[in-house]
């Protein structure tokens, strides 16, 4: 099947990069690829070299395969350079990959020593800038043994980590780190990834073990991206995505005619559960507001009247319990259903009336919970999908498990690949939240998001989120790009909030001032446009 690639920075899974690999290696003379890739981490460690203490010396771990070549060779290219560099391997043996044996030689001919992991302690001793070229994206089994002990012991010495390709331990596909929670990675504070950037660089464990990333093209960037190993959408995600950023998601949404008037930007809304949740409504109206929503309902079936502090949202009574879609909840571009719906008869009945209303849908929290509960509701969820009403699903890890009947460490150790087949099952747009969000979609397309951080983790957070969504559905965007310009937004504007003074460790922001942050930030890209 073919489908049209989404906007952003490509993320290439390894079976893409290494088709790119053979063809530039078919085409180049020997060890040309390892040379690039090693001048990359030099100049890498040169920048952080220059920006640090003066005198700071150059430890290359060294493991079996051409990570080790890349280390090695890196850690020549300082030595040219001045700097003092020393190298410690796991094996004394040589390697047996062509690349990576010669490395091996040039070290030996320069005279110096490689040291063994016995070694680890007095070298670190000296607080060096450490190479990570340990493991590459070929590795299947966890860190052990010495490998291992090297992780745990640079986790506490704080010693700046520069990582070849990828962290040693870490899935570079998944983001995972290999073997789950019986496994280890190290931590880099930069990783030099090679010919493409990767998916388990930007999400899951690989948001944090990555650091930042920095992309070595090592002259591959006129391949283009490789083609798509890929039939149906049963076969998987596609093997390359792309990374949202605010380089990528654009001005989000048009400039505004004079004669513009509410009508034209879309009603919103949202479904409110039990009043002692009722926040949790109003934090995604909110969000829906913030991205320019000309109307904003709270749906309540209740005699509750609008909130004195908010008079612009609007109260509807709905009556879910009568009947269905549009003529139990009232006509609206978006309906947003599930924050703080709360669980029982009523919320069933709440999410089978929104799953029967033509309006564009934004499935969170409960009302996810309900589906998962409810197999007749996951079938109303697919035929959705069959008469072509968009629909997006905001599930957190736990709730994606109860989708998909897994458990929620399955989810997070492949977190695209459990987005991808929920969105494939449900026929609808995931948003699987957390870090390096994914966007899915059931041809197998996928994204990871750029932005946000850990000033997002905390109640009602993404209750704003799935109200933001809403509010560009109903301005006419549709799923995929509601949902990734959506999570950027968010994500964006936690960013923004955590730079000021008062949120900079990312502690205790209250969820309403997220809304006032992402509309801020859609007013700035919009003038600029």
């Amino acid at each position: 099947m073919s489908a049209a690639p989404l906007p952003g920075h490509p993320l290439l899974t390894c079976s893409a990069i290494r088709a790119l690999e053979a063809r530039a290696l078919a085409a180049t003379p020997e060890g040309t690829l390892m040379a690039r890739a090693a001048e990359a981490v030099a100049d890498a460690c040169s920048a952080l070299l220059r920006a640090g203490p003066a005198g700071t010396p150059v430890l290359a771990l060294v493991g079996p395969g051409n990570n080790g070549g890349d280390a090695l060779l890196a850690a020549l290219g300082l030595a040219a350079r001045g700097w003092a560099v020393s190298a410690l391997a796991l094996a004394p043996e040589p390697p047996t990959a062509p690349d990576a044996r010669r490395a091996r030689a040039a070290w030996d001919a320069s005279g110096r020593a490689l040291h063994g992991p016995e070694s680890l302690d007095a070298l670190l001793a000296a607080a060096p800038l450490v190479i990570d070229g340990l493991f590459g994206i070929g590795l299947a089994r966890p860190l052990s043994g010495a490998a291992a002990a090297i992780a745990a012991r640079l986790a506490l010495t704080g010693v700046q980590v520069v990582a070849v390709d990828v962290p040693s331990g870490l899935d570079a596909d998944r983001g995972a780190i290999v073997g789950g929670t019986s496994g280890t990675a190290i931590r880099a504070d930069l990783t030099v990834t090679m010919i493409a950037d990767k998916p388990g660089l930007h999400t899951g464990a690989g948001a944090t073990h990555a650091g930042r990333v920095r992309v070595a093209e090592l002259g591959l960037s006129a391949l283009g991206l490789p083609p798509r190993a890929f039939q149906t959408p049963a076969d998987g995600p596609l093997p390359w995505g792309f990374l949202v950023d605010g380089d990528t998601v654009g001005s989000l949404l048009p400039p505004r005619e004079r004669d513009a008037h509410k009508g034209r930007f879309g009603d919103v809304l949202v479904i409110a559960g039990a009043p002692s949740m009722r926040g949790a409504a109003t934090l995604a109206a909110l969000g829906a507001q913030a991205v320019g929503a000309g109307r904003l309902y709270l749906g309540v079936d209740d005699g509750a009247t609008a909130d004195p502090l908010h008079p612009e949202l609007m109260t509807r009574r709905i009556r879910p319990a009568e009947g269905e879609g549009e003529a139990v909840l009232g006509a609206a571009q978006a309906v947003v259903t599930g924050c703080g719906l709360g669980r029982g008869e009523a919320a069933t009945a709440a999410v089978a009336a929104c799953l029967a209303h033509p309006a564009a849908l934004v499935l969170d929290a409960d009302g996810l919970n309900a589906v998962a509960a409810d197999g007749r509701l996951f079938e109303r969820l697919v035929a959705r999908a069959a008469a072509e009403r968009p629909t997006v699903l905001t599930p957190h890890p736990l709730e994606a498990a109860r989708l998909l009947g897994v458990q929620t460490a399955d989810v997070q150790q492949d977190r695209i690949g459990s987005a991808c087949r929920l969105a494939l099952a449900s026929g609808a747009c995931v948003v699987l939240k957390g870090a390096g969000t994914v966007v899915a979609l059931p041809d197998g397309r996928w994204t990871i998001n750029a932005s946000g951080g850990p000033i997002l983790s905390v109640a009602g957070t993404g209750d704003v989120l799935a109200g933001t969504i809403g509010g560009l559905l109903a301005a006419g965007l549709a799923p995929a790009d509601a949902a990734m310009h959506g999570v950027w937004l968010h994500g964006a504007a936690g960013d923004a909030l955590a730079a000021e003074a008062d949120w900079r460790a990312g502690i205790g922001l209250p969820a309403s001032r997220l809304p006032e942050a992402i509309r801020a930030l859609v007013n700035r890209r919009v003038a600029r446009s």
